[in-house]
């Protein structure tokens, strides 16, 4: 792995559909797209500088919408973070979880000491990082005296549709309780993560406007259910939440024990595409291509890479690589299994149905006929930074 350190200045984001593209569990190629970081003016004195908080005492009835009633519902439940660094204060947003437990991003407390967290009526609160995790961008806080109108947001139960509307509350740029709207504009996204071999899987992708200071922050439905934990704002109506799947299957262990053990298969891999297809006469028009598998990895012996390649149009395309197709567990009948489309769906069965030293039957396509193999799952790699 060439992973390097998280830079605290640049929070990048990406979804991993491209030909280089690859997914949780397996090796990543380069990042493709860049926000700006999550960081605040230094305070002065011993305690952090009060965060601007929203104008004027405006009556709530003389305003009445759906919208009202949905920040209303949530806006105790949310807060500003803020940990000391080398380059001064910086920080984003949390809310809670459960009890006294809240949820972050990792990036947004990495590196950082002595964290506040800020309530928007009772002010200031001294928190405790309880457990991180990396690869998925989380993090949990702890937090003594919440204010009994904190009280803890809900997971959503099932994925939301494509269009529904969402709205993500945050500190955006140091405004706490900010407030934007828009649908969720895409589902199941690989979403890149700067420096390193690894996605963080089922994403979502939204419309609404996220700048730095959103990161960690809730992403909500109308109805005021935790849809995505915010992770990233690209810019252009282009910005990415960490599932509520994802998140509900993460913070526990979190909670628990401080951190998350993920499952990895150890390849690499691409989407299929119609050079692919062509260049090896694929029988099956969707998949993804395993390009390499190291020697020391879960999938050493079992899973083939490519042994060769042909120049096409200029470019290397890789050739006698198996072409994954469907996955499923060991214990799984034939109906069970997920089909694997692109590396995004094999990203979200990792990371959703798999836990490490599980058992995993893998269909493939190999030298023209489909044959099924057994892969047993180890846990993914620490990162080096």
């Amino acid at each position: 792995m060439d992973d390097t350190g998280f830079s605290r200045r640049r929070w990048l984001a990406a979804t991993g559909s491209a030909l280089s593209a690859a997914l949780a569990g397996c090796a990543l190629s380069k990042p493709e797209s860049s926000v700006e970081p999550d960081t605040i003016d230094e305070p002065e004195g011993d305690f952090p500088d009060q965060p601007e908080t929203p104008n004027g005492n405006v009556e709530r009835d003389a305003v009445p919408s759906e919208l009202t009633d949905v920040y209303d519902a949530v806006i105790d439940s949310v807060v500003a973070v803020e940990v000391q660094t080398s380059e001064g204060a910086a920080g984003g947003t949390a809310w809670v979880y459960e009890d006294s437990y809240l949820v972050t991003n990792e990036h947004v407390v990495f590196g950082g000491s002595n964290p506040y967290v800020w309530f928007i009526d009772t002010g200031w609160r001294q928190a405790e990082v309880v457990g991180t995790d990396a690869h998925s961008d989380l993090a949990v806080l702890e937090v003594d005296g919440k204010p009994e109108a904190a009280t803890a947001l809900s997971l959503v139960d099932q994925p939301q549709a494509v269009g529904t509307p969402v709205a993500a509350v945050g500190n955006p740029f140091n405004f706490t309780g900010s407030f934007t709207t828009g649908i969720i504009s895409g589902r199941n996204r690989n979403i890149r993560v700067p420096g390193r071999d690894f996605n963080i899987a089922d994403g979502i992708q939204t419309d609404a406007a996220l700048n730095p200071g959103n990161s960690g922050g809730p992403l909500v439905t109308y109805d005021g259910e935790v849809v995505g934990v915010v992770t990233a704002g690209q810019g252009d109506n282009v910005g990415f939440a960490i599932s509520a799947a994802m998140t509900r299957s993460v913070v526990p262990s979190l909670i628990e024990d401080g951190e998350y053990e993920h499952s990895y298969m150890g390849i690499r891999l691409f989407n299929v595409r119609p050079v692919v297809i062509e260049t090896n006469d694929l029988s099956v028009p969707w998949g993804v291509y395993v390009s390499e598998v190291p020697e020391d990895g879960p999938s050493a012996g079992i899973l083939q890479g490519a042994d060769g390649e042909e120049t096409v149009n200029g470019r290397e395309v890789p050739t006698g690589g198996d072409v994954i197709v469907r996955m499923g567990l060991a214990e799984w009948s034939s109906d069970e299994m997920w089909t694997i489309t692109d590396s995004e769906r094999l990203s979200a069965f990792l990371a959703l149905e798999t836990e490490p030293g599980d058992t995993i039957q893998v269909e493939i396509v190999r030298d023209g006929e489909r044959q099924t193999v057994e892969v047993t799952l180890g846990s993914r790699p620490d990162i080096d930074r």
